[in-house]
């Protein structure tokens, strides 16, 4: 069944930023190299599928790839063992030998960056960033509600969870999961997402995550104009790589309306101060 739902805009916020620039003087500190040093291995690259008809054929790289990384049969027999050395399961990496330790900075470097924080500009009310917030978790909502019946995902119930008839039924955490799960079973083919975007799918999710967290806890702390317009812009990515374009309009607009919210407050400010 599909939904075919029109969100009417939020109303324009009214506008008050002021761009705040910092200047920092603070020499840096050169990195510290060591000839022992060792890179990170490698990690495998994903490669993901690109339509559903393909799931029904494609081979499994996994057992390749751990059949070339496995020694030979009979390789530790040969050399008189009777069988391969594992590693401790409770083996701790960073306590042993094979440990490096970076060179301490000097203590005039330390002080400089233990000094009291600089700052941020905050010139939305609590009552303001709530509503901005709140209408970007109900529009993601929205856009993975639409995203998952437009394409006929399967959504998995427990006895302890109802059908779900409308986007408010699962919260924002739970359709962040939903997607998560199902790009990771390889049910999503990467042609539906923004120019193949398969392997970010799961970074642009979560970084949408405190959103819900900072619009549903009322208790938190306030948060300056550049964390509240930075979830905004996540909101943005996601609808972006879900290829929800009335979605990507509605939060662009919010971003704008809420950018030009704080200039013109932070100009007022500004203006009484002189």
């Amino acid at each position: 069944m599909r939904l075919e739902q029109t969100l009417s805009p939020t109303a324009p916020y009214a506008s008050i930023p002021s761009s705040v620039s910092h200047t920092s003087s603070i020499p840096a500190y050169g990195s510290y190299t060591h000839s022992n040093a060792q890179a990170w291995p490698a990690q495998g690259r994903y490669s993901p599928v690109e339509s559903v008809d393909e799931m029904v054929n494609l081979p499994d790289h996994s057992r390749d790839s751990i059949a070339s990384t496995s020694p030979p049969l009979g390789l530790g027999r040969g050399n008189g063992q009777g069988r391969p050395q594992r590693r401790p399961s409770n083996r701790d990496e960073f306590n042993g030998p094979q440990v490096q330790y970076l060179a301490r900075p000097p203590s005039e470097y330390i002080a400089m960056q233990e000094r009291e924080m600089p700052h941020l500009p905050t010139n939305l009310l609590v009552s303001e960033q709530d509503n901005v917030l709140a209408a970007v978790n109900d529009r993601l909502s929205q856009c993975a509600f639409d995203f998952v019946a437009k394409y006929q995902f399967p959504i998995p119930l427990t006895q302890d969870m109802r059908p779900v008839e409308r986007p408010q039924d699962r919260e924002w955490t739970e359709w962040v999961y939903l997607l998560k799960r199902l790009a990771t079973k390889r049910r999503i083919p990467a042609r539906l997402l923004y120019n193949g975007q398969i392997k970010q799918f799961v970074t642009i999710l979560e970084n949408s995550l405190e959103m819900r967290h900072a619009a549903k806890h009322q208790s938190r702390p306030l948060k300056d104009d550049r964390n509240i317009l930075q979830l905004v812009s996540a909101g943005i990515q996601v609808a972006k790589i879900l290829k929800d374009a009335a979605a990507m309009d509605y939060l662009d607009q919010l971003y704008v309306s809420t950018e030009q919210q704080i200039q013109d407050r932070a100009a007022a400010s500004a203006a009484r101060f002189r």
